[in-house]
């Protein structure tokens, strides 16, 4: 697993650039906001790596910061969300703009990402709010009940679930000891799932 490159830039391209480490150049997917900020051909740069391993390929996705990298695994642990589209959704918006974006769940400032429908994008904000490193925005999720409700039933409301519907779902999950955002969204998309 290859976590970190320290080398020379041999060319950058939209598509990726290839770094020179010992003698090798290795081929690295970058989001296309980063692409300005890496050096030009023959200036040393370092990069944070994600390796994807598949069957009939193996990727490397470099990242200027280890925030950066974070986001991207998080948005790939995402069931439907791969290497490609978690890359796009970078390559659409600055980290601390998407993380922004998120906390703030503006649904429609992501669906100007590229290759983002509305209802990917609702998701991403069910998925990701509260998991993403903090930007120092001043709008990170309170560990109060009563925010993490708030948030949960606003995230419901997001994806076409109507209020009481969803106020009765977040109720039942902290009843059942649902006490993280997360965890409270999930309990109530059961119980919402269960109930159509």
């Amino acid at each position: 697993m290859i976590a970190s490159l320290n080398g020379t830039v041999l060319s950058k391209k939209p598509e990726g650039i290839v770094i020179d480490v010992g003698g090798i150049g290795y081929h690295v997917s970058i989001p296309l906001c980063s692409l300005s900020d890496i050096p030009e051909p023959g200036k040393k740069v370092f990069l944070n790596i994600y390796t994807h391993v598949r069957e009939d390929a193996l990727q490397l996705f470099g990242f200027l910061s280890d925030e950066e990298r974070k986001v991207f695994t998080t948005l790939i642990g995402i069931s439907g969300i791969g290497p490609r589209l978690g890359l796009a959704i970078l390559s659409g918006m600055p980290v601390n703009r998407f993380i922004e974006t998120v906390n703030n769940e503006d649904v429609s400032l992501l669906t100007t990402i590229p290759g983002l429908g509305k209802k990917t994008a609702g998701r991403l904000i069910l998925e990701l709010k509260g998991k993403l490193p903090s930007v120092g925005v001043g709008d990170a999720l309170s560990p109060k009940e009563n925010s993490n409700a708030g948030d949960a039933i606003s995230a419901l409301i997001n994806l076409g679930y109507k209020k009481p519907f969803s106020e009765e779902a977040v109720d039942r999950a902290m009843k059942n000891g649902a006490d993280a955002i997360e965890d409270i969204i999930k309990e109530a998309l059961k119980s919402l799932t269960r109930s159509k």
